[in-house]
């Protein structure tokens, strides 16, 4: 840090956009804020599957999934607005792994944000490279489990250790609902990095309960996250719970969700946060014995 003409610390622009952020999260694919030592936020964004039936099995194909948010949170007496952008390409493979199906992705992300009246600060988020065995379970009901890694990053606004992502997912898909709960669990491989910041390893729940009307999606989404202890003098564990709305249209191929969350609960954020969501789920390719015309990222039981 530099200091100024009354001899007080002045912080750079990454260290104000790493200190307003307190440590949140800012992309799908791992971009994360730093605050100060002992202060770290979850590797996946909270809310980021939302929507989605990722407990089922996917139809055999290539698929492209593009997702944005903007938010803002109040952290008085400013506020933090933030944008993310995270892409994603799976492959839902021909192939079963002890009776499960082999899903394969791969997501980047770019994300900038605007700590409390200072300048727009930006750049990449950390890769991530992962490996999902999708169930069908019978009766409408799929489950599934995604091994994942975030690959370390050079730049300065991510976070630059590597970690695991396990992750669970049940999903109910009759009757045109989508009722998923998604469990995330992350594991940093370093947990402090060479400024001293930790990294907590950290739970994430994303739940969605939403029913088709034609070619009409709507619903209620909510999620919460949740740092696990550390162990650590001074630890300043972070947390939130937020709920909202979805609503989404197929366009057939294209299909298009939205949704809105607003925190209700939040530790150690600094304020509570309010999010604007867009997905788009585009198929590359689909194996058309198993999807229905005109749908995207649906199962077998679904397309009955």
């Amino acid at each position: 840090m530099a200091a100024d003409p009354n001899g007080r610390a002045r912080r750079s622009g990454w260290e104000r956009a790493r200190a307003a952020l307190g440590g949140a999260v800012l992309a799908t694919s791992g971009l994360v804020a730093a605050a100060e030592p002992a202060r770290a936020g979850s590797a996946a964004q909270p809310g980021q599957s939302l929507g989605l039936p990722v407990g089922a099995q996917i139809p055999h194909g290539v698929y492209w999934i593009t997702t944005t948010n903007f938010g803002v949170r109040d952290t008085g007496p400013g506020v933090t607005p933030l944008n993310v952008n995270a892409t994603t390409l799976a492959w839902a493979t021909p192939w079963d792994i002890l009776g499960g199906r082999l899903q394969l992705f791969a997501a980047g992300s770019y994300s900038a944000v605007r700590p409390q009246d200072s300048d727009w600060q930006s750049g990449l988020g950390q890769p991530l490279l992962a490996a999902q065995l999708a169930w069908d379970l019978g009766n409408d009901f799929g489950f599934s489990y995604l091994l994942g890694g975030y690959l370390p990053s050079q730049t300065g606004f991510a976070t630059q250790t590597s970690s695991l992502t396990h992750r669970f997912a049940l999903s109910y898909v009759g009757n045109d609902w989508n009722l998923t709960g998604h469990l995330f669990y992350g594991q940093f491989l370093d947990t402090t990095s060479k400024s001293g910041v930790v990294y907590p390893d950290y739970m994430n729940l994303d739940l969605t309960a939403t029913k088709k009307f034609g070619k009409w999606q709507v619903g209620g989404v909510a999620f919460t996250s949740t740092d696990l202890p550390t162990g650590v003098a001074g630890s300043r564990p972070q947390g939130q719970i937020a709920v909202g709305g979805l609503i989404g249209y197929n366009f057939g191929p294209v299909n298009l969700q939205a949704y809105v969350t607003r925190d209700l609960i939040d530790r150690n954020y600094g304020g509570r946060d309010t999010r604007a969501w867009l997905r788009a789920v585009v198929p590359l390719y689909q194996d058309k014995q198993e999807a229905a015309p005109g749908r995207t990222l649906v199962t077998r039981e679904q397309a009955r």
